[in-house]
């Protein structure tokens, strides 16, 4: 009987919980409950992955068996496998202010209802509410003899207002996701917050496109954190080749004022205690005053490309870990908004995030702002629309010239490899210059 060189098994069981609402109603309610292990095994040519839903308690011949299972779909790789050594270590989960497990679905029902209908106001012609949790525990054994266990509740919740007048529609949107227990009570605001700018968007003018200087606010400068940096940071693409900052180690590829982390540490919505390799978590910088310093690794790709460290290892129940970002900021500089508007002189302050696209090997991006404002002379003046912001990774990092120190972290979730995460992306408001933007204005 072959020998693996190396297993882990990684057993999530718990319940997830979700509420849908559509114009004041409950489209759907319920919860229901997931209990998978993800058992890999690493044969002499390859890894062998089963999965075994309903796990449970199992006999050590049991588990003895899925191994050797697992063992015989071992793929032969086009490369040997290597795992890096890497220090285990669990840190302790956040406790909770309200636990939502302790919270009936009847009654976040009307707590998530309150917060739509704060969002009917006159002009508003559509809301949508959506709720969810997942709580569950987490239990990881390997061959090595490391162990752990941890239990892990995220809950959060969206609103979305769309507004029309005179054949346009505009949406506003406001959502908030957190490890700290039940996030639904007095958050009407955020319903009010999601019509009124929706109501104001409707009478802003499309922005003018063009290259100006740009003050991109916490949110799309964490999304471009995350995004152009993060994903181009990841230690599979950089082994793929796929990213535009492989073999760049040492370079100075930012200005100065810039400093971009991955803190999985950190008690935002991305917090991990210990990655899903069994593998310590900590505070790694990618960029160090301008200078690329480390990339984000599993095992596997610390052992095949290097300059960085392992800790970076996620996966949803039932599926196998990636190498995936947690936290992803940049770092707080020394200077206020108000100097970074005054600075920028004439340009724009773009303001959210409504998604785009990010190709980290080709270096190039395109993201799309909720909305802005124009800065002319140093001060902001009328609101637009319809705005854009694109450009390629490397040169806009040496772009991004100041840094406030009014950093703020957005939660989310990120995709990748079929697998969602939750994550946190975080900035100060920058000055951008030479910013290319996209707008319908003329």
């Amino acid at each position: 009987m072959e020998e693996p060189k190396y297993y882990d098994i990684r057993h999530v069981a718990g319940i997830s919980t979700h509420i849908d609402i559509d114009n004041s109603v409950v489209e759907s309610a319920g919860s229901s409950f997931f209990d998978t292990a993800v058992i890999r095994v690493l044969g002499q040519k390859g890894w062998g992955v089963l999965t075994v839903d309903n796990f449970g308690e199992k006999s050590r011949a049991e588990t003895d068996g899925f191994i050797q299972e697992a063992l015989k779909f071992a793929a032969v790789t086009e490369e040997p496998v290597e795992l890096a050594d890497a220090p285990g270590g669990i840190l302790p989960v956040p406790v909770m202010k309200e636990d939502p497990g302790d919270v009936s679905l009847g009654e976040k029902c009307e707590l998530l209802l309150s917060i739509e209908a704060a969002a009917r106001k006159p002009g508003i012609m559509n809301t949508r509410a959506r709720y969810s949790e997942s709580s569950g525990t987490v239990c990881f054994t390997d061959s090595g003899g490391n162990e752990y266990s941890y239990e892990m509740v995220r809950s959060g919740y969206s609103v979305v207002a769309v507004a029309r007048k005179n054949g346009t529609m505009q949406m506003g949107r406001e959502s908030e996701h957190t490890i700290s227990g039940l996030n639904l009570r007095h958050k009407e605001v955020k319903g009010s917050l999601a019509a009124e700018r929706a109501i104001k968007l409707l009478d802003a003018l499309p922005a003018k496109g063009g290259r100006m200087n740009a003050v991109l606010d916490q949110e799309l400068a964490g999304v471009f954190a995350h995004e152009a940096i993060g994903h181009a940071s990841e230690g599979d693409l950089v082994k793929e080749g796929v990213s535009v900052i492989k073999d760049k180690i040492g370079e100075k590829i930012g200005d100065g004022c810039l400093t971009v982390v991955d803190d999985p540490t950190m008690p935002e919505f991305g917090f991990m205690p210990v990655d899903a390799e069994g593998v310590a978590v900590h505070r790694t910088e990618i960029i160090r005053s301008g200078v690329l310093v480390n990339y984000l690794h599993n095992r596997q790709t610390l052992a095949a490309v290097g300059n960085g460290v392992a800790g970076h290892a996620r996966a949803v129940s039932g599926d196998v870990p990636l190498v995936r970002m947690s936290n992803t900021f940049i770092e707080n500089g020394d200077s206020t908004m108000d100097e970074i508007i005054e600075c920028c002189r004439d340009g724009i302050l773009l303001k959210g995030s409504r998604g785009g696209q990010v190709d980290p090997g080709r270096g190039v991006f395109q993201f799309n702002a909720e909305y802005g404002y124009i800065i002319k002379n140093g001060e902001l003046k009328e609101m637009v629309r319809d705005v854009s912001l694109s450009g390629d990774i490397l040169s806009t990092l040496h772009n991004i010239v100041m840094c406030a120190d009014d950093r703020k972290m957005t939660p989310g979730y990120c995709g990748k490899g079929g697998q969602s995460v939750p994550v946190t992306d975080g900035a100060p408001h920058v000055l951008l210059k030479d910013a290319v933007i996209g707008g319908q204005g003329v």
